[in-house]
Formats: structure tokens, sequence, C-alpha cells
């Protein structure tokens, strides 16, 4: 049994200052085979299997009064609960439910003797803002799953930035703290036993910065934080080689991200494929896709394809309305077939016990970079790589070093001027007052400061782009600032 830390230190949640016992769990956890002994699949005999990921998100705005300046800051949810009569705000109350229902559903269909899988993925600002509401129904359901003998092999959280920041556009110091603070935040809910069994992130918006010198730090990150592998986009990957995007998609990869100074770090990519998430997940097509597949040979031995789909688990009617009938229907159909569920660390270390390395993975990079290494060496240094990719964005107007994401169409860089400026500077702030004179993480000062910071960098106030989310991400910025300001001085 591990130490226990509380869930909230003086009415802010517990982000900083255990950060040895976090490090600790996550080592404790890579040196282990986690849910393989409590698997029951016959790994040698199956064809192919599935993995299904939820992703739940709810940003924290200032909107608990009329004031903007000195409005309450709720979870968007409580927003929507208070006034079911605008827009889609009735959907409030499902939601909810869909935050809980995955414990109800594991425990039944592992009951009934099914074999269930699902990877959940929960910012930080989701948590808290479901316990500022008093929503605790949430919170047991999702522990019973997540610690009970019985059915947490069936579950597996994925880490994720706490604040739901883009990496692309997040400085690097900050990405950082998000990666850090999710690891703490859940381990104060859910206990260092269970955050030892996370091991795969699961990035917001699925954006993978391609600019060399970001990419590397943003996977060095996630190795130093302790994650093994990581959910990447079909299409914001290439091959080195050629350039092309992935062959064998329901295996895993090796991403390799080597930056300006010729520094390589690498991490296992488990490739999501494209198309329409919500859709896809609620109608179960991943399932159905992987019953079509079978076996294919990797470094000499016989292995089952991993059809991997993610999507967010409360947004849009199939989600909320047709998820639940499928999903029962799929897992029963499933149990004790040749395509069986399983979950993504469940099946690397099914893979690594038939002899497989990380080196007979085929290799990723991030897209675009093909172009870059053509043009110079890794090791001439940031200089070149700037003129490099300055002059291929001379040449060619689709080329860009603002990273891929889920979609294509949004660029998580221009346009967000009027958000953008004020997250850098308090993001600078951040830097000036709390991080380079070192400052204790478990400072009551330096936790409202980073629970300011962490929120000012979540992706909808960027996403929406213009009217009342950005007003609401200025807002959050200044009250960060003025923090900094005033009680750092």
């Amino acid at each position: 049994m591990h130490a226990s830390i509380p869930e909230y230190i003086d009415g802010v949640p517990n982000i900083s200052g255990s950060e040895l016992l976090v490090e600790k769990a996550m080592k404790n956890g890579a040196k282990k085979e986690i849910f393989k002994p409590e698997s029951r699949i016959d790994f040698r005999t199956i064809r192919s299997a599935v993995a299904v990921a939820l992703h739940m998100h709810q940003p924290l705005i200032p909107a608990g009064g009329g004031d903007l300046r000195t409005a309450s800051i709720i979870s968007n949810l409580k927003n929507m609960m208070d006034n079911q009569g605008i827009g889609d705000n009735h959907n409030a109350p499902v939601f909810h439910w869909c935050y809980k229902r995955m414990g109800e559903f594991i425990p039944q269909l592992a009951d009934e003797g099914g074999e269930p899988r699902v990877m959940l993925d929960y910012s930080g600002t989701l948590l808290h803002g479901l316990r500022a509401m008093g929503l605790n129904d949430v919170f047991d359901n999702l522990k019973r799953i997540t610690c009970d003998k019985a059915y947490r092999h069936c579950v597996e959280w994925l880490g994720c930035p706490w604040g739901h920041a883009v990496a692309p556009s997040t400085p690097v110091q900050d990405y950082r703290l998000h990666v850090k603070c999710w690891q703490h935040h859940f381990a104060s809910i859910f206990g260092f036993d269970a955050l030892e069994r996370v091991r795969g992130f699961s990035p917001a918006e699925m954006a993978l910065p391609n600019h060399p010198d970001l990419a590397h730090e943003y996977i060095k990150t996630l190795r130093e934080c302790g994650f093994q592998w990581l959910l990447v986009q079909e299409h914001s990957v290439e091959r080195p080689e050629n350039g092309w995007g992935p062959e064998k998609k329901h295996i895993p990869h090796r991403l390799v991200c080597t930056n300006s100074k010729g520094e390589s770090v690498s991490i296992l990519a488990i490739i999501k494929t494209q198309g329409s998430d919500t859709k896809l997940v609620a109608q179960m097509q991943p399932y159905y896709e992987a019953k079509g597949l079978s076996r294919w040979e990797l470094a000499g031995l016989s292995v089952p394809p991993l059809v991997t789909q993610i999507a967010d688990g409360e947004n849009g009617g199939v989600m909320m309305n047709e998820f639940p009938p499928k999903y029962f229907e799929a897992v029963r159909e499933c149990t004790g077939s040749e395509t069986p569920f399983m979950n993504v660390t469940e099946y690397l270390e099914h893979l690594f016990a038939l002899g497989i390395k990380e080196r007979d993975f085929p290799l990723l990079q991030p897209i675009m970079q093909k172009r870059i290494w053509e043009r110079m060496k890794p090791g001439e240094g940031p200089d070149k790589l700037a003129r490099t990719i300055e002059q291929l964005e001379k040449e060619d107007g689709r080329f860009h070093m603002e990273g891929g994401s889920w979609t294509n169409n949004i660029s998580w860089v221009r346009g967000y001027d009027s958000v953008l400026g004020p997250m850098d500077r308090v993001s600078s702030l951040f830097y000036q007052k709390i991080i380079a004179p070192k400052m204790q993480t478990d400072e009551q000062r330096y936790r409202s400061a980073l629970f300011h910071l962490l929120m000012s960098q979540t992706s909808c106030y960027r996403y929406w782009g213009q009217g009342v989310w950005v007003e609401y991400g200025k807002e959050i910025c200044r009250r960060a600032e003025d923090i900094l300001e005033h009680d750092f001085s």
C-alpha cells in the first residue's frame, strides 16, 4: 500500500507538492506487467482485437455570476445544468450520466461473464468541475472499476494534459506541468496503486507538434513522466523513408523525434485511424473492422492486429444514445471469440511476452519532417532549422510547422492572437516569478497560480475562436496575471 494524498488543499485541487511520490509510482508501474497477469485473453489463438477509448472534458469558465470580472469559476457543465433552456444545455443531465456510466456498464458485463474493455481519458478541469458540483456518484462509480480487483483489468486510464492544452501551441515547460499535474490529481482521487497502472497518453485534440524541436521536447516530456505509449492521429505522422502515412496502421509503431541539435527520443505510437470519431465508436465500427482482419507478421512472429479508436464519450446524439446498446451487444458477442476487446497496455504486454522488442516496430516521425531532413542534417542547430522552415514555407503554402491533430482544418496557432497573447504573458510571468526562482511546489501560492495557469491554456478558448469563449479565456488570463503580479511581487 502507498501513502495517500488529499484531493484538495485549501480549496484548490491537489496538483503539486508530491512530485516524488508521483514519479516513484510511475517508475514502479514501469517495472512490472500490469494487465497481462489479470488478462483472460488467449493471445496466441485470437485473429485480431479492438480497443476503444472515451475522451471526457469540460472546461472551467468564469460564469458563476453576472459580472465576468467577479464571477466564480465553475464547470461548463454546471453552467449548462443551471441554464437548461438555452441551446443544447438540456443535455447536461445526460452528460452527467455519460461521465459515470462506464462504472455501471463494466461491472454488469463482467458479472455476467463478459470481457468488457474500455480506456478512459478525463481532463483535470472536468474532474475538478464534477467534484465542485458535488457529483460524487461519478467518482464512486469510477473508483469501483479503477480500484476493485474484480473489474480493474477491464479499464485502462490514459494520462492527458490537466487543462486540455494543445501541445503545438503550449509552451513546453507549461505542457510538462499539465502532464505532471494530471498524474498528481489522478493519484489524489484514485490512489498511487491506480497511477502505477497508467502507461498510455491521450493528447488533447489528438494534437502532435511537428516542429522538430517542439516534437522532441513533447516526447521527452512524456518519456520522462513515465509514459510508455502515445495515441496518434493517422494523418499527423509519416514514414521517415518516404514521407507517406503508416502502412500497417493496426500494429504499434515507434515514433522517433529528432531535434535540430541531433538529439533523438522515441515512444510507442498507437494509431487512431481517421473517421467520424463519435459515430465510429458509438456504433462499434472498430469492432466490425477488426472482425475482418487476420494475424500479421511482425519480426518473424504472427501477431493479431489491434484496431484502435477514441471519441468524445459524451458529445453527440450517437454517443449519448446509440453507444450503450451497441457496446453491450459487441462485448457480449466478442467475449471468448477470435476478436476480443483489449486495452492497449494489455495488448502490448502480450506482444512483449511473445518476444517482440520495441526495436521491432516500424518507425514513424511527425508529418512534414522528411522535407526538413532532406535540406539539413540533425545537429546543424536551431538557426539552420529556422532558415530551412522559412524556405520551405515560401516554396509551398501547404507546408507548415503547426502540428497535426484530429482535423487538419483547424490551426492551433493561427488566428488566436486575442487569446494567445494573454496566455503567453501569463506563461512568461509564471516562469519569471515561479519556475526561475525554483519556488517550492507545496506552497499554497504556487498551487493557486499553477491552477490558474493551467486553466488559462484550455483549448476550448481557442477552438471557438470568437465571442464569449474568447472573453472567458482572456478573463482567466487576467486573473492569473493578477495573482502572479500581486502575490509574488
